[in-house]
């Protein structure tokens, strides 16, 4: 995985093993299109369309339009929608990228059945009433072999962040609770394992290929312990980037990425 430099803030060591891994699965996809004489919709070279459900502001969105790819945004906030405008003006990638007003539930009103090549849906399922319908939506947005980047809330990563920092009952309730939240002050409302997302995934129609853990460490390490060392940063990335294909620390991973396939 690329390595972090000192001058990029914390947070991208907790996106950094979900971006290298989707890149690579664009960069894949966009191949088996040229290959096929521009299968994917758009001739040879032409990128990839993208659906990014629930993408807010744009975070991949925007580097994906970067790579070629012509991207929509869904996402029900106005405010998220303008700052993503902003942000694709920024990046000089405006006309690659177009944000919609809606959300899963109604996903269908705004864009097109079979329409993408892939679809991200990264911290949506843990919020919406019913995941294995809003997953669904989601798949049925693919055109065959079309490729869905699924991220959500990790229950392991939850339950060893709450016992750490001393909340034992939290920890318990997280662990026992069969949506995983731990309690009133909860602000995320269903978490999962790597297996339930799995499962919802192939009840979706879809092959799972690889299950990454996200963030198994960098919520965990105190920021100054990161900050105060030269080549921290670097080497707390390439610890994350080594630990996300390993099944050993899924369990304690505060977020799940699933890339799977359409059939």
């Amino acid at each position: 995985m690329g390595g972090e430099t000192p001058s990029r803030p914390r947070a991208s060591l907790r996106t950094a093993v979900v971006w290298e891994v989707l890149r690579d699965a664009l960069d894949r996809r966009a191949a088996v299109g040229q290959s096929a004489g521009g299968g994917t919709g758009g001739g040879a070279g032409a990128g990839l369309e993208v659906l990014d459900a629930g993408g807010g502001s744009g975070q991949f969105a925007v580097e994906a339009a970067r790579l070629g790819h012509r991207v929509t945004v869904v996402d029900p906030s106005p405010n998220a929608l303008f700052a993503l405008e902003r942000r694709a003006a920024e990046a000089g990638v405006a006309d690659r990228v177009r944000g919609v007003q809606g959300d899963t539930q109604g996903l269908f009103d705004v864009v097109g059945r079979g329409a993408y090549d892939a679809v991200l849906c990264h911290g949506v399922l843990e919020y919406v009433d019913d995941p294995v319908e809003g997953l669904r939506a989601v798949a049925a947005a693919l055109r065959p072999s079309g490729v869905l980047s699924l991220l959500a809330a990790g229950l392991g990563g939850a339950v060893l962040a709450r016992a750490l920092a001393g909340h034992f009952t939290e920890a318990r309730q997280a662990l026992t609770d069969p949506a995983g939240h731990w309690g009133a002050g909860d602000p995320v409302p269903r978490r999962f394992t790597a297996d339930q997302l799995s499962e919802l995934v192939a009840g979706a129609g879809l092959d799972v290929t690889a299950v990454h853990g996200v963030r198994v460490f960098a919520d965990l390490v105190p920021g100054v312990l990161v900050d105060a060392q030269p080549g921290a940063r670097d080497a707390l990335a390439r610890l994350e980037a080594e630990a996300a294909a390993l099944p050993a620390f899924h369990a304690v991973a505060t977020q799940l990425h699933v890339l799977a396939e359409r059939r």
